[in-house]
């Protein structure tokens, strides 16, 4: 295939849907870690008799099933609301289908939250806002048995194989230990760039206001999940992951960075293939690829030629995630704590009401911009339990509290009355404090993780 013709259906897949007039809508998805209180490993019969009970209570649909015929996904038919395994037993995610307001969304999450709990509850588990499973050094690293996921830990452990010139962490199972929140806003196609330079802008804000994902292994960070995307296999091509180092400027400028996205699986005759990451414009110019597919308890080497259906399999999985649904996907928060779960949609939802004033706001800062940093490089600064001194800590705050306001401007303009969902975020850019802070500060002073576990899985 001639490279224009690739870009031709890479507008269709991802610049189109944006074409139409968009109303606000949002879509929530919340991954959580499945706990036993009495520090054990988890018994996958535990979660996943509670999602059984779940799907005939709430009239889910089921969708798929692993290997040994237990479902692992449903959706309910009429709101789209789904359950799922992400990647493990361990780790179980609510996707709430797209509504405009975030009240209606909330009151789903804590019925099924607190329905979830109380059956996890009958066998001392329970579900809570972590980023990290806090158990997870117990806790079987067991991928789910099913041809995608089955295909995803065979490419994450490649790392031990393929010659790459870069550092890879020692972490290739974390998907099924760390948890995200993430969020989906319609954009519209004349706002596609400026959304993704405000939000690209803000990220070091986010992570000191949103990170949650601390591994005793790396006591220096207070969010992990960035460093176990970026220094795996997926980022290999770090245009698949993380920041934009260069932000587009242009729609044009846009294409042509999803184009130099890598696609690292495929399908045929029902088994998924992976291989050494590609970036798209190349593979479907290849006549043949070499990649490995699982089939009767062990892996096969295959040749195969790429077609033009594989698009359907390009995923990238920036922070600023264009999708072919026609929305932007926020990808880096970590899973928050349960009383606090709408503040990350609501700051997000809030911002894209101001993305120019946004821009302008964090191009004018002092604070942490304007030191020699990039945006990428001061989300890693940011993400660290220990600042360096050059970071204006005063002003900082004064930043977080200016973003913030511009987000509860927007909500207000919407009248829908959601300004209240970032009360707890003033309250962290008060103190310069996330949830992935406070935990490190509270099992310093003595704080028992149990006791941690319950407060972070509280709805109150």
């Amino acid at each position: 295939m001639k490279r224009n013709e690739i870009k031709t259906h890479l507008y269709e897949k991802y610049i189109v849907p944006t074409v139409q007039p968009r109303e606000r809508y949002i879509g929530i998805e919340v991954e959580m870690p499945v706990v036993n209180l009495s520090g054990g490993p988890v018994d996958f019969a535990v979660p996943q008799q509670a999602a059984a009970a779940f799907i005939q209570a709430f009239g889910f649909e089921p969708q798929d099933y692993d290997d040994e015929g237990v479902c692992y996904t449903a959706t309910h038919p009429e709101n789209g609301d789904n359950i799922s395994f992400d990647c493990s037993y361990n780790n179980l995610e609510l996707s709430l289908g797209r509504e405009k307001l975030l009240g209606t969304l909330e009151k789903r999450f804590q019925t099924y939250v607190s329905f979830l709990n109380q059956q996890l509850g009958k066998s001392g588990y329970i579900l809570t806002g972590m980023g990290i499973n806090p158990h997870y050094t117990a806790n079987s690293k067991e991928f789910l048995h099913v041809e995608r996921y089955r295909m995803l830990e065979r490419y994450l452990q490649q790392y031990r194989k393929w010659k790459v010139p870069m550092y890879f962490h020692r972490y290739p199972d974390y998907p099924t230990y760390a948890s995200a929140s993430q969020v989906q806003l319609d954009v519209r196609k004349e706002c596609l760039i400026p959304t993704i330079k405000a939000f690209s802008l803000v990220e070091p804000v986010k992570a000191v206001l949103f990170n949650n994902s601390c591994l005793p292994e790396e006591p220096e960070l207070l969010c992990t999940r960035d460093m176990m995307w970026e220094n795996s296999t997926h980022g290999i091509n770090p245009h698949n992951i993380g920041m934009f180092e260069h932000l587009p400027e242009s729609e044009d400028e846009l294409l042509e960075y999803i184009s130099t996205t890598s696609i690292f699986c495929t399908e045929r005759d029902g088994h998924y293939i992976h291989f050494q990451p590609i970036p798209i414009i190349d593979y479907l110019e290849r006549s043949a690829v070499e990649g490995e597919y699982y089939a009767d308890g062990t892996y096969h080497t295959i040749v195969f030629q790429p077609e033009e259906q594989d698009l359907k399999y390009l995923r990238s999985y920036k922070f600023e995630d264009l999708t072919y649904r026609g929305t932007i996907e926020f990808r880096s928060v970590c899973c928050q704590p349960f009383r606090d779960v709408m503040t990350v949609a609501a700051f997000h939802a809030g911002l894209m009401n101001h993305v120019e004033e946004l821009a302008a706001l964090l191009e004018q800062d002092t604070s942490i911009y304007q030191h020699g940093y990039s945006a990428s490089e001061l989300r890693k600064i940011l993400n660290r339990r220990e600042w360096p001194e050059f970071i204006d800590r005063d002003g900082l705050k004064q930043l977080c509290l200016s973003v913030l306001d511009l987000a509860c401007e927007g909500l207000q303009e919407t009248g829908f009355g959601e300004e209240h969902y970032l009360k707890p975020l003033y309250e962290r850019a008060m103190q310069l404090t996330s949830p992935g802070r406070h935990y490190v500060d509270a099992l310093d002073a003595g704080v028992s993780q149990k006791q941690l576990i319950l407060e972070y899985a509280s709805l109150d």
